[in-house]
């Protein structure tokens, strides 16, 4: 791969060419998949050979970041393109009193403006295939995935019957084939589950690592990761079976950073309610290449998070960009502006279109700010040195962190020290104090609480 690009290379195409294209959409959402958890990224046991294709194939752009360090507020950003806690989504939907203790609803609003909505009305074909995760399955009156816009669905973590988690890519496979034969563009959740606990590994995919000289829990780990590549393969090679590979733009990314449980976590099974049986977190390995923190951390470690594009003679191909600055809440505007729909005037969006750094133009920079909010523990523990901030800002090259009080706060050169290596709040007071603004103006504007209409009928007993 070349190194960060400035510019689109030959194989790019002009904005005018995309505008006239109306790409079929892939869009596959992984669950606790770190930065470093690629073999294209420089993994030393993991092997991704399918998701690295895309990246030979595509560009992987190194500064993207999702909208929050844990799944529903961050589902959120992509479904709405817009900030999570303008919907009060400030942590993952778990059972009704833990939403309600916690300021929640108990699901998404399916009146909202979202993407699938979108892209329906512009006459794509619409899908989820996998996790959803913007209610949960503990709450039976929440509303179905097909209430948001897809006109076809098969979920865990949502009201109803319950998809077999493996079952993703089949379904995915045959919905891009109906999609084929009826000639209709299509767009298409793939939101797998791996690697998020419980770690539901088959034992052909751990037989892949006997001999690499791994823990059992390295090895589970990286069977897991083994899996997931092998399904998105298959789901590869069916765009390729169908003559429709040209013709579709392919993403991949990560809902947050890496799970990963204490030094002392041990290997045993655990049960979720939505998938079924599997490891805990005593088998969560993923890692961050130098990143600080993990999942639920608003540090890059929580929030950055591998994106790669692949769009064949759109999009460069074996191009790192390591200046983009895209964000979760982009991926609305920009997959509308790809598919030529037009967003309603009226919409409050967060997030702006990126077509031009997809095509190479990456010095376009972006003209909104980025904020995040997680309730996070004060003072740090010395578990989680990195699970501290509350709340961040992104404006240009500066980024702020904050404590839940605003007692304390760190500084850094996101363009310069993308690890956050120097904190830099002591020489740049002026640019903490215009940070610090902006982050309250935004608190200011959050609603207060959630409209009672997203509370489960639970609630009241």
């Amino acid at each position: 791969m070349s190194g960060s690009t400035t510019r689109a290379d030959e194989s790019s195409a002009s904005q005018t060419d995309v505008a006239n294209s109306r790409p079929n959409i892939l869009f596959i959402f992984a669950d606790d998949w770190g930065w470093g958890d690629l073999s294209c990224h420089g993994h030393p046991y993991v092997k991704t050979p399918n998701i690295d294709r895309l990246a030979r194939e595509g560009t992987d752009f190194m500064r993207f970041t999702v909208a929050s360090g844990v799944c529903s507020p961050s589902r959120t950003a992509v479904m709405t393109g817009q900030f999570p806690a303008r919907h009060n989504i400030d942590g993952h939907f778990a059972w009704v009193p833990s939403n309600a203790k916690r300021n929640m609803p108990d699901w998404l609003d399916p009146d909202a403006m979202t993407l699938p909505k979108l892209l329906q009305s512009a006459g794509y074909n619409t899908a989820h295939y996998g996790k959803w995760h913007l209610s949960n399955d503990m709450i039976p009156d929440s509303p179905s995935p097909g209430d948001y816009g897809y006109d076809d669905h098969g979920a865990f973590n949502c009201s109803g019957e319950q998809m077999p988690v493996h079952d993703d890519a089949n379904r995915t496979i045959r919905f891009i084939e109906s999609a084929v034969a009826t000639e209709q563009p299509f767009f298409v959740n793939l939101w797998i589950h791996e690697p998020h606990t419980p770690f539901h590994v088959i034992p052909k995919y751990r037989w892949r690592f006997r001999d690499a000289g791994l823990s059992e829990a390295d090895e589970i780990y990286a069977a897991v990761l083994s899996h997931a590549d092998e399904r998105i393969g298959e789901v590869l090679d069916a765009l390729d079976r169908l003559g429709v590979t040209d013709e579709t733009l392919v993403f991949f990314s990560s809902d947050n950073g890496p799970a990963r449980g204490s030094k002392n976590a041990k290997l045993e099974l655990s049960y979720d309610t939505a998938t079924g049986a599997g490891f805990g977190i005593g088998a969560a390995k993923g890692i961050t290449s130098g990143r600080k923190g993990f999942k639920a951390s608003l540090f890059e470690g929580g929030i950055n998070v591998p994106f790669i594009a692949r769009w064949p003679g759109k999009i460069s191909a074996g191009n790192r960009d390591g200046i983009a600055m895209i964000s979760a809440v982009d991926l609305l505007p920009t997959f509308c502006e790809l598919a030529g729909v037009k967003i309603p005037a009226n919409a409050s969006l967060d997030g702006i279109s990126q077509v031009k750094a997809l095509l190479g133009d990456p010095t376009s920079g972006r003209s909104k700010p980025l904020f995040w909010k997680y309730a996070s523990r004060w003072p740090p523990q010395a578990s989680k040195p990195h699970h501290w901030a509350s709340f961040a800002v992104v404006s240009d090259r500066w980024k702020l962190l904050a404590n839940n009080d605003g007692s304390h706060f760190e500084l850094y050169d996101i363009v310069a020290d993308p690890l956050e290596k120097h904190d830099r709040s002591d020489q740049q007071s002026n640019t903490v104090s215009d940070l610090t603004r902006m982050l309250e103006e935004w608190k200011s504007s959050l609603p207060e609480s959630p409209d009672p209409k997203l509370f489960s009928n639970l609630r009241d007993r």
